[in-house]
């Protein structure tokens, strides 16, 4: 007997005091379950309490050590009032939840996997086009039925299916994946975001390995002449750069779309050294003022 029959009920009898074990059973392990995540939750919770601990005892010796420093006290001041700061902000940017990696790797897996079905079932083309669509910043990823169709009227592109009134402009447009990383890149610079695309690329690469984690390198290198951007990249999260609209080459696509005002075209590539796992290229069609 098997347990969707003994679940459904199947016979009465000899059949119940076993249903009513695998029941048991199954209370049992969902309260296991909750208990591992409750301790792992607090495990992590501990080692950022830990480290701001440290942090405040580290500031709290520098402003004690500055009293017997003589000239150098003003500069131990400073370190104790970062470090104390340091631990205070730590201790209560403590996180109250935490999901593993691998989670937000299959849920990304899953919906790429959904988006390229649909786009191979529609025939369209392997182009991925980062358009801004707006006075506000708004970018919208475009896959055109041929590579060399032209760009659909913006109002066209806040469509998911998009098809111009010629015919000669179709295709599917998205939110990228990476909007709302981008937005919260925005957030987090002091002032905006670089003009140039060069400039800009190091703040994207930056917010990509230290800020959200996606990647363990990520080193861009302009090409201003020919307005193109390579972005060398390892140890990425969230699988192979080559799925569709991934949340690293959508950070790179719609960053440098939205700031150069231009649709921009992103493919990955494999690296053919061992500096790292794939290369990511952007291009631009029309002139900018590029430069490093």
């Amino acid at each position: 007997m098997n347990l969707d029959s003994l679940l459904d009920g199947g016979d009465t009898g000899d059949d119940e005091p076993a249903r009513e074990e695998v029941l048991t059973q199954l209370e049992l392990l969902a309260e296991e379950n909750k208990r591992l995540r409750d301790s792992y939750t607090r495990a992590k919770q501990s080692q950022y309490q830990r480290t701001a601990a440290g942090l405040a005892l580290l500031g709290m010796l520098a402003i004690g050590s500055s009293v017997f420093a003589g000239g150098a006290s003003d500069v131990l001041l400073i370190l104790g009032g970062i470090g104390l700061f340091g631990g205070l902000l730590t201790y209560y940017i403590t996180p109250e939840q935490f999901v593993a990696a691998e989670v937000g790797r299959d849920v990304y897996a899953t919906l790429a996997g959904n988006e390229a079905a649909i786009v191979e079932e529609l025939g369209l083309a392997d182009t991925h086009l980062y358009v801004p669509t707006g006075a506000d910043g708004s970018v919208r990823l475009f896959v055109p039925q041929h590579e060399t169709a032209p760009l659909p009227a913006t109002e066209l592109l806040e469509q998911t299916i998009v098809v111009s009134d010629d015919g000669e402009a179709r295709g599917v447009a998205l939110d990228p994946s990476g909007y709302r990383l981008f937005r919260a890149v925005e957030r987090s610079v002091t002032g905006s975001l670089a003009a140039t695309p060069g400039a800009r690329a190091e703040q994207l690469a930056d917010a990509v390995v230290e800020q959200f984690e996606l990647a363990r390198t990520a080193t861009p290198e302009m090409d201003p002449e020919n307005n193109q951007l390579t972005v060398a990249v390892s140890g990425s999260a969230y699988g192979p750069l080559d799925r569709f609209d991934h949340p690293i080459a959508s950070v790179f696509g719609l960053g440098l779309a939205h700031g150069l005002d231009v649709p921009v075209s992103v493919t990955v590539t494999e690296a053919t050294d061992d500096r790292a796992a794939s290369v990511l290229t952007c291009r631009w069609t029309e002139n900018t003022d590029s430069e490093e």
